[in-house]
């Protein structure tokens, strides 16, 4: 049921999810449908590892590509020379904060990075204390890129919305 407010409420908290050198297009895909879902920007670091007019981007965007505004950028350094260190929140295994611990805000920047390898170590360093972690217990290497954006994005929107009371 759709609620006076709703959609304002949620554009106006304006979150980017920012894919690092993403490799795995139907990844991309789902989280492009995710950013549909959500009114979240998706961010493009290049370079990619598929052309964006590939067969499974589409097809796991399904027809919701209309809806998503995607900003592309050059590489990571132009991403970082255009943001400011305050709005980012890195995501990454190798992080000891536990992401429910991000001071998410409004305009906040996601950064994911490529599935192999995860976001740059240089990267992780210099902001140590921007970094985060999704907890796991189980027998896994890492979580999928698109299930580890998702506990994300839905994480900071529940936060920014005083936990989606208006939803």
């Amino acid at each position: 049921m759709f609620r006076p407010g709703r959609l304002y409420l949620f554009t106006m908290i304006n979150i980017n999810v920012v894919l690092v050198e993403p490799e795995i297009p139907p990844n991309t895909g789902n989280i492009a449908r995710l950013c549909a879902a959500t009114c979240s920007r998706l961010h493009l670091v290049r370079p990619l590892g598929f052309r964006t007019d590939d067969k499974s981007l589409k097809r796991a965007g399904l027809d919701y590509w209309q809806y998503v505004d995607i900003t592309y950028h050059d590489s990571i350094h132009t991403f970082l020379e255009s943001v400011p260190r305050e709005m980012l929140f890195l995501f990454s295994k190798r992080a000891c904060t536990p992401y429910v611990d991000a001071p998410f805000r409004q305009g906040a920047y996601l950064l994911f990075g490529k599935e192999t390898r995860g976001l740059p170590r240089w990267l992780l360093d210099s902001m140590p204390h921007r970094c985060f972690r999704i907890p796991m217990w189980g027998r896994t290497r890492s979580l999928n890129l698109s299930t580890a954006a998702g506990i994300v994005v839905y994480e900071a929107y529940s936060r920014l919305t005083g936990g989606f009371k208006y939803v």
